[in-house]
């Protein structure tokens, strides 16, 4: 790979006497990494399933694990069920040093294609309320699609701008993620197309979206709220030199210190005359962990202004929609008063926190529960997915070493006798997807667009 001359005089610079060891990490190994849903499935109950043999501990976040690429993750059942997400290791840590608490109303401002919202979901374990935003369409459908993957029934996904989103909600979140657009120099060693766009777009172009996201997530932070700050950048201009001139203008913001572990280095102020406690963030560099390398930074707000109040938003319940609720009383155990909103006959089950969407480009409110045609009730894939066996009442069993799971997710039918009607299909005892029953046949309902290839 050539790297751009302008890049590999500055890293010089920058870098003195670790500049060859950080050139020679480009001929190391990609390393490749799960984190584990423990939305799904705790860390012990994963030890008793864990079916592949290579898995290695990464040091910053508890839930991931390094895999051979040879194990094929993505072609096992586990991953359908959504047990686990392919993540890059140093990718998992800004989601791993942002202090979730369950029951924090959380925002991902740049959160496509997942990674990090579902992290956070997992931590909230299922309390509070995460809004999980990306200005792209279409990279939004990715995170969606992600999420209910995950089970992550305390999500909203939505597609604004940062500006949009502050109008609406200032002072509404306990914590937020931004990873920030950056110059992907932290890629190069992944995708050389990563530097055709620093060629392209370069710092300054990113610097710009950066200033203008954080301003906005400070507007929209509660006092004594927690904004985390990533990239995947080295670039000091965006690091260290950003968050110092954020720290300028707000002055009741605080670096907090974060402990660095498993070779991770401490931040580097000194390289664009930035604040000394910006020594507090972390630096991840490939030539010093099992990575491609980040940036993290964690702020505390520390005024005491009076805080914003929001009006509770008021949904109707599930038992008001009479063919949703007969259907799902006689599949599910779901309880009648449910919070749900139904737009054009797709009914959803809300997070009860929700912050006002008046106004908002809302690709996904909580769980599709299904949909209401011609007087009946056609359930939903995310609902399967967002529950655990126990929460249905017609399940038919398999293990992942069966054949009929690996046919059921490539979309065939199944023979099995079973009462004429739906059912769910587990493999391990973790939801899979919806079958209907019929003269010894289960006609396959999992979503096209789902199906192993």
């Amino acid at each position: 790979m050539k790297l751009p001359e302008t890049f590999t005089v500055k890293m010089k610079a920058l870098l003195k006497d670790e500049y060859e060891d950080y050139l020679a990490s480009y001929h190391l190994p990609q390393y490749q990494g799960i984190r584990i849903n423990t939305l799904k499935v705790d860390l012990e109950q994963w030890e008793t399933i864990n079916p592949f043999a290579t898995l290695k501990e990464v040091p910053w976040c508890k839930e991931g694990f390094y895999y051979d690429k040879e194990e094929k993750p993505t072609k096992h059942p586990y991953y359908y069920a959504g047990l686990y997400y392919i993540q890059e290791p140093s990718a998992m840590s800004p989601g791993a040093y942002l202090p979730i608490v369950p029951g924090d109303r959380v925002l991902d401002l740049c959160a496509a294609p997942g990674g990090k919202s579902t992290q956070i979901a997992a931590r909230m374990q299922g309390k509070g309320v995460l809004v999980s935003n990306d200005i792209s369409a279409s990279r939004a459908k990715a995170l969606l699609k992600n999420l209910e993957n995950f089970g992550a029934r305390q999500a909203i996904v939505t597609s604004e701008t940062s500006e949009k989103l502050a109008s609406k909600w200032p002072g509404y979140f306990d914590k937020i993620l931004i990873d920030a657009p950056c110059s992907g120099e932290g890629m190069f060693r992944k995708n050389e197309t990563a530097v055709k766009s620093w060629e392209n777009y370069g710092v300054d172009y990113c610097m710009k979206l950066q200033e203008t996201i954080l301003e906005d997530a400070a507007t929209m932070l509660k006092p004594d709220g927690m904004l985390l700050y990533s990239t995947c950048t080295f670039s000091p201009e965006e690091n260290e030199g950003m968050i110092g001139a954020f720290l300028k203008k707000h002055s009741d913001f605080k670096v907090v210190p974060l402990l660095p572990v498993g070779g991770i280095q401490e931040g580097k102020p000194e390289w664009i005359d930035a604040p000394a406690s910006l020594k507090g963030a972390l630096r991840l560099w490939p030539h010093h962990i099992e990575g491609e390398g980040h940036f993290v930074c964690l702020l505390k707000r520390e005024n005491k202004n009076h805080e914003l109040s929001y009006k509770p938003q008021l949904y109707k319940r599930l038992k008001d929609y009479s063919e949703a609720y007969a259907f799902l009383k006689e599949q599910t155990y779901l309880p009648e008063d449910l919070p749900v909103v139904e737009i054009k006959g797709k009914l959803y089950q809300v997070p009860s926190d929700n912050p006002p969407l008046m106004g908002i480009r809302v690709i996904r409110c909580g769980v599709l529960l299904g949909e209401i045609k011609n007087k009946r009730f056609d359930p939903g894939h995310a609902l399967v997915l967002a529950y655990g066996k126990e929460m249905f009442k017609n399940t038919i069993c398999y293990k992942s070493t069966d054949e009929e799971v690996i046919r059921y997710l490539k979309g065939e039918t199944l023979l099995h006798e079973a009462h004429k009607g739906y059912h769910v299909i587990c493999v391990d005892d973790q939801p899979l997807g919806w079958v209907k029953a019929q003269d010894g046949r289960l006609k396959n309902q999992y979503p096209a667009t789902w199906r192993m290839v």
